[in-house]
This record gives C-alpha cells, structure tokens and sequence, in this order.
C-alpha cells in the first residue's frame, strides 16, 4: 500500500465508477456497487484494493492474488482467481493509470506566494498560482493560471509559462517559451547556453547563443535534465514528449511530438527528431542527423546517421536491430568456441 504520509488517497469508488474511469468492462461475475479504497500491486493487494495485469511473466502473481479486482485484458479473464472481479479492456496498463489517478490526483497545493520568493514589479502572475520559498521570479515573467513554482528555482526575464505548469524545486528556466499543462522536476536546467564555439589553434572563441526553447504543451522533464538554448535557431520540445531525468538536449535539437527520451540520453546540436520517437536509456546521437517519426533506438546505441522513419536501430555504431542482434548472436557462439 502506499504511504499516506506521502499521497493522499481519494475514494472510495465503486466498481462500476472504476469501469467508467478506465473506459472498461465489468465482466459478469462482478458487483457494480462494491467499493475500493486503494490501488495496489498484485502481491499486496487485498480485497478492498484494485491491481492490473498488463506482461504475461506476472500471470501467477495474477492467478494468486488476493486483489479485489483487476484490470486485464479479455484473454486472461479465464485464469483470474475465484472472487476477483475483472475490469476487461485490451490496454490494461491505461486502464490502470486512469485508475490511479483517480485514486490519487495531482496535488495542486494552496495557492498563494511564500513571504521570502522574489517578485519582480513588471513579473505577471496569473491566478492561483502558488510561489514557493526563495524563487526568483524575473522581470517581464509571464506564468499563467494555476501554477506552481517550486522552492528556490529561478524563472529568468522574459520567460512565458502557460496554464496549468508544475516547476519543481531547484530548477532554472531561461530564455524559453514553456506551453501550458508542462512538468518540469527538481533540477532541470532550461535555456542555459549552447555548447557552441568556433574552434581553431588559437583558441576556442565563444559563439553567441542567440535563440529560445520553446517547450510546446504537456511535455514532461525529469529531474536534472537540461535542454540547451538554440543558436538562432530555436530548440523545440514538441507536445506530449516525455523526457526522463538526467538527459542533455543540446542547441537547435527539434523533437516532435509524444517522443519518449529515457534516462542519460545525449542529443547533440541540430539533430532533428520526428514524432513518437522512442529513445533507450544512455543513446547517444552525433549532430545534424534527421530521424524520422515511429523510430525506436535500442539503450546505448550510438547513432550517426539518418535513420528512416519507422526504423529500429540497435548498437554503437546503431544498425537495422535484426543486424545488430545477429551480430551480437554471432559473437556470443565465436566466444564459446573451443580453442
């Protein structure tokens, strides 16, 4: 179970509410009008608790689970344990997180700005926007409604954030134009300079980094993610792309729209991505490349060329994934090869 000293739990709700939240259907043997209190995992849920089973390695979990109600997809219904009360659709997992979510909703907190932030006079706040202790809100600050900015984090002059943003403690926004419904966690840094020189024997002479991220609405940044600045070209993040923590976006990198980025990915300087681009955790992508909308690039590939929409690509240097693994199939045998 959670810890109430953490999330505040909402609820009850009945089993016919769940089956409306989650878009699924409440298989015969169910009672519309019994109640849960709480979400849990299939090991530790009871019978006032509701779980899912969305990867087939958790089916004896599943089939030994003391839940008292499940969201799984129609083919497992038949292996479900005496009693459990099933909430049938074919992506339990969505099903789930609708579920939570209603259990557990976003903590807006009171709204209202803490005596020691800084606000400066020409900063537009817009309504029930909470400040936290110690931010720096700069001049010519544009944030929206229903905002939250986190302790001790710095929103530079000029800066525009939509409606609806949660800014955790800690981070540093400048020179970005931040779209509405955005989460940005403890850390991240937004709009600090490219890494641009031009480079000779003499020396390394800075070049001016003259551009904007411009963030598009409910994207999601991890905490200590930092996205550079474009040079005169924009950085844009697109609408709905989700970014885990620890990533660095370099300048002039263009990310389309519901783009998964995992964990330590690198994207160097004005590499371009396509929509729902799915990148493993600690990828690395060299400059100027162009990858097209649906690619899947494997954790720790290392890519240096274009990559073809749709492409799955695997490896340092990234090939074709079924190359890759051939590859990595072959070396497996040759290093198992008698002497």
């Amino acid at each position: 179970m959670t810890d109430k000293r953490f999330f505040k739990v909402s609820g009850p709700f009945s089993l016919a509410q769940l089956a409306e939240v989650s878009g699924a259907e409440l298989a015969a043997a169910g009672d519309p009008s019994t109640q849960f209190s709480d979400v849990a995992p299939l090991g530790s849920a009871d019978q006032t608790s509701v779980s899912f089973l969305d990867n087939r390695r958790y089916a004896e979990a599943f089939s030994s689970s003391r839940a008292g109600a499940c969201v799984v997809r129609p083919a497992m219904v038949a292996k479900a344990p005496d009693g459990m009360a099933l909430l049938v659709c074919d992506e339990p997992y969505h099903g789930y997180a609708r579920i939570a979510r209603a259990f557990y909703p976003a903590d807006r907190s009171v709204p209202g700005q803490a005596d020691s932030a800084s606000v400066a006079s020409s900063a537009h706040i817009g309504g029930d926007c909470q400040i936290g202790p110690g931010a720096v809100i700069g001049a010519e600050v544009e944030i929206g409604d229903r905002c939250v900015i986190g302790a001790n984090t710095v929103i530079g002059r000029g800066v525009v954030i939509g409606d609806d943003c949660l800014i955790g403690p800690l981070a540093t926004l400048a020179c970005c134009l931040v779209g509405s419904g955005a989460i940005i966690h403890t850390g991240v840094r937004i709009g600090q300079d490219g890494f641009g020189f031009a480079l000779g024997p003499d020396g390394h002479l800075k070049v001016p980094q003259l551009g904007r991220v411009v963030i598009e609405d409910d994207v999601e940044i991890g905490a200590n993610s930092a996205i550079d600045r474009g040079t005169g070209p924009d950085t844009v993040i697109g609408a709905g792309t989700k970014i885990d923590n620890l990533v660095q976006i370099g300048h002039n990198v263009r990310l389309g729209r519901n783009c998964v980025v995992v964990s330590q990915v690198g994207i160097s300087g004005s590499t371009t991505l396509g929509d729902f681009v799915m990148l493993g955790g600690q990828a690395g992508l060299a400059g100027h490349l162009i990858v097209g909308d649906g690619v899947q690039i494997a954790a720790q590939s290392g890519v240096m060329r274009d990559i073809a929409p749709g492409g799955k690509v695997g490896g340092s240097p990234a090939a074709p994934f079924r190359d890759w693994m051939r590859g990595v199939s072959v070396v497996d045998k040759l290093s198992k090869k008698k002497g």
